[in-house]
């Protein structure tokens, strides 16, 4: 049995999907179980990582387990409260015999908890992926519904957005694959690209033309860093393919960005430290 937390969230239903596939026994962890929508022959239990003692009962069995981690951000790139606050799930788990930690980290921040998680569990894979390109959910595509202008800075800023999918794929294989313990897998889309580019591999993947508008840098809240200019090979390395485009992402979230919103899109809640989506 695979336990996976988060298991709602953006990349956690990739992840419970991709171990069904593959013919897994998956148990879902979630605070409200009769919203989840996770596919037939999923176990959906409830738990809340912040109640650690609601998560017992779910660890019964479980030989591996997909970690979210929890997310209170207190000092800039620095998360203590992660390992205080799910150091208790980690010490459930090896209790309960759990072997196999696979967790969702970041390539910006949450190295106390990484280091909880590699003292704690008998078997450990870390994935740090770089931006998400469902980051573009929440900043892109209400900007795409209103019309086909995307403003933003930095028009020659580079990064290599991934897919949730890649993300969910390399987390199965370590779940259910030898060879990644002790491995910190850096996880990024297949190319560099600049934002002016990755506006136009948006409009590609959605099927009309879209146009950059630069803001100043001043009206920016959020710099990139620079390791995100820089892709790896990691996802075809352990998934035996290619990471998919950001116009492959932009085609599979087209709707988002065409369908009239009545209301402005509520922000996703992202692993702390990285330019990542809800989980």
């Amino acid at each position: 049995m695979i336990l996976v937390t988060g298991a709602t969230g953006t990349v956690g239903r990739h992840v419970v999907a991709g171990l069904l596939r593959d013919g897994a026994r998956v148990r879902a962890l979630t605070r409200t179980p009769a919203t989840a929508r996770l596919p037939p022959g999923t176990e959906i239990v409830p738990g809340d990582l912040a109640a650690p003692e609601s998560c017992v009962d779910a660890l019964s069995g479980v030989s591996a387990m997909f970690l979210f981690p929890l997310a209170y951000l207190t000092k800039p790139l620095r998360h203590p409260a992660d390992t205080v606050d799910t150091r208790p799930i980690l010490l459930a788990a090896t209790l309960a015999g759990v072997r196999r930690v696979v967790m969702l980290g970041s390539s910006a921040a949450l190295h106390d908890l990484e280091h909880a998680v590699e003292s704690t569990a008998r078997e450990w894979t870390i994935l740090r992926p770089d931006e998400y390109a469902a980051n573009r959910l929440a900043d892109w595509a209400p900007m795409a519904r209103a019309g086909n202008v995307i403003h933003a800075a930095h028009p020659t800023a580079t990064s290599a957005p991934i897919h949730e999918r890649d993300v969910a794929e390399v987390a199965v294989t370590a779940l259910l694959t030898a060879g990644h313990h002790g491995c910190r897998h850096v996880l990024t889309g297949p190319q560099a690209l600049t934002v002016r580019d990755q506006v136009a591999a948006v409009a590609a993947g959605i099927g009309r033309p879209l146009r950059l508008a630069e803001i100043t840098p001043s009206r920016t809240r959020v710099a990139l860093p620079a390791p995100l200019a820089h892709p790896t090979r990691t996802v075809e390395q352990v998934t035996g393919h290619p990471a998919r485009t950001l116009t492959q992402w932009a085609a599979d979230h087209a709707p988002a960005f065409t369908r009239p919103s009545p209301h402005h899109p509520q922000p996703h809640r992202r692993p702390p430290g990285t330019v990542g989506p809800h989980r």
